[in-house]
């Protein structure tokens, strides 16, 4: 195996680059040069003029302090109050301290610079193919994945650590045992009908592993039954959706606000709904009977063969999945604006109510909107990623070509490796015996079942999701 080949290459000038570029950051673009604004609290001044103070009594209160003893000034106001709030454009200043800043910025700028070394990286593969060489861009790709289910789970965990998060504990504990459920009653489904490829794959690995203990003097039958192997899915996927729901919920309610916001303009809605409803055309596209059956079987009348080969509609599944996110990416700044809506909503819904509110509790319930932006965010972006990079690590690892949606190609994926010796003399010969060995139980058969498997639900709970959400606004909001 080649250990500095011209990936190794590619990878440090990336990190290179990461070091030179570290005061330029496209997260930070993302909300801080997009035209975002922001809704600003009235202070008390305002607050006591609205509800009708006398101006002799607003005299030495603008500060908002009490004169006892310096503690934030308390008063109640009205919730009917008829109020307006200031506006102000989301600057870097503003942002820098807001929860999860550093998160975001990381994950978003990380998963960028992963797309450049894959992208260099399969323009390298397409001239020079690699031969006993690991695909370093995958490691890029795993490790974007591994930190936003890391990110995901740090947000999750807010719910289980905070007393008043009651209601958020209980909706992920239901949510984990449904989509364990879920992730069972969907893994029984014959390949014929859902071909996520577990079954498959878990034979060759059967097979290929039985092989491997042979040759090392062990006698087995397998290493693993499938039962295990499913539950181990499934758990998987429980997880997944659990880690999806919030993220789902608060994608939906913005989705809901785009469109109210934008229903005027029909290319920005067409643009919103395309963008709501492409996870559940993702989903379908593993359904044979719905999708591949009549793309690739079926011989309609007028035409001698189908509309597409097997292995471009392999290809498109994931071309699709990679246009979904470019969407994403792309309506990202107008989702988020209709999240800092929330603020002015927020007040309009109150007016309506009857009674008093603290000018704390007022003032809290604007400032809480901007204050995690970055949250919101997070949840927007960290599905996206985790799709996505799942999706691309599916195509190199399972063996598919970018080129098969418009050629003929003949896809890589070996069931088996021939049989390798347990004998090495040096360091390199025994890292090249690992290589190989791993190559032998992990082929490229083995990698398509549970990356399939992995992209096919991660779209399937992110429309899930996000579908759960819409409902929800669409039946049980009174706004």
């Amino acid at each position: 195996m080649a250990l500095l080949g011209a990936q190794l290459v590619i990878t440090l000038i990336m990190v290179s680059v990461i070091q030179k570029l570290g005061s330029y950051s496209f997260a930070r673009w993302l909300l801080c040069s997009q035209g975002l604004y922001r809704y600003l609290y009235p202070d008390n001044h305002e607050l006591k003029a609205l509800a009708g103070v006398p101006k002799d009594k607003l005299k030495g209160k603008k500060g908002g302090k009490s004169e006892a003893n310096g503690k934030p000034e308390t008063f109640h106001v009205p919730r009917s109050l008829d109020i307006q709030l200031e506006t102000a454009p989301v600057t870097p200043l503003d942002v820098v301290h807001l929860r999860f800043y550093t998160e975001y910025l990381w994950i978003v700028d990380f998963s960028l610079y992963t797309s450049i070394v894959y992208i260099m990286s399969e323009v390298y593969t397409s001239i020079f193919p690699l031969k006993d060489e690991f695909n370093l861009s995958m490691v890029w790709c795993f490790l974007v994945v591994l930190f936003s289910l890391k990110i995901l789970l740090s947000l999750t965990k807010q719910y289980f650590t905070s007393e008043e998060s009651i209601g958020e504990r209980s909706t992920c504990i239901v949510a984990f045992c449904i989509f364990l459920l879920v992730a069972m009653m969907v893994l029984i489904v014959d390949e014929s009908n859902l071909e996520v490829g577990v079954d498959p794959a878990y034979d060759i690995f059967n097979e290929n592993a039985s092989k491997f203990l042979e040759n090392q003097g062990l006698s087995s039958v397998g290493p693993a039954s499938k039962l295990i192997m499913k539950l181990m899915f499934a758990f998987w996927a429980a997880v997944i959706g659990t880690l999806f729901t919030f993220p789902g919920l608060r994608v939906a309610r913005m989705h809901w606000d785009s469109l109210r916001y934008y229903g005027d303009n029909k290319l920005k809605a067409l643009l919103l709904n395309v963008n709501f409803a492409m996870p559940f055309v993702l989903a379908l596209l593993w359904i044979r009977p719905i999708t591949r059956h009549y793309l690739t079987v079926r011989v309609f009348s007028g035409m001698e063969k189908p509309l597409m080969r097997p292995e471009a509609f392999d290809t498109l599944r994931i071309v699709l999945v990679v246009l979904t996110a470019v969407l994403r990416l792309y309506l990202m700044p107008k989702q988020l604006q209709a999240y800092l809506d929330m603020a002015q909503r927020r007040l309009d819904v109150q007016k309506k109510e009857a009674g008093r509110i603290t000018n704390i509790d007022l003032q809290k319930k604007v400032a809480s909107v901007f204050y995690y932006l970055c949250v919101v965010a997070l949840q927007y972006i960290c599905p996206v990623v985790i799709c996505l990079y799942l999706a691309v690590m599916y195509k190199t690892l399972g063996g598919y070509t970018w080129s098969a949606l418009f050629f003929e190609t003949q896809e890589t994926c070996s069931a088996a490796s021939a049989p390798v010796s347990s004998i090495a003399e040096d360091g390199t010969e025994q890292y090249q015996l690992a290589w190989e060995n791993l190559k032998m139980v992990f082929p490229a058969g083995v990698l398509r079942g549970a990356l399939g498997f992995g992209t096919w639900w991660s779209c399937c709970a992110w429309f899930l999701t996000t579908a759960l959400g819409l409902a929800y606004q669409t039946y049980f909001t009174m706004q």
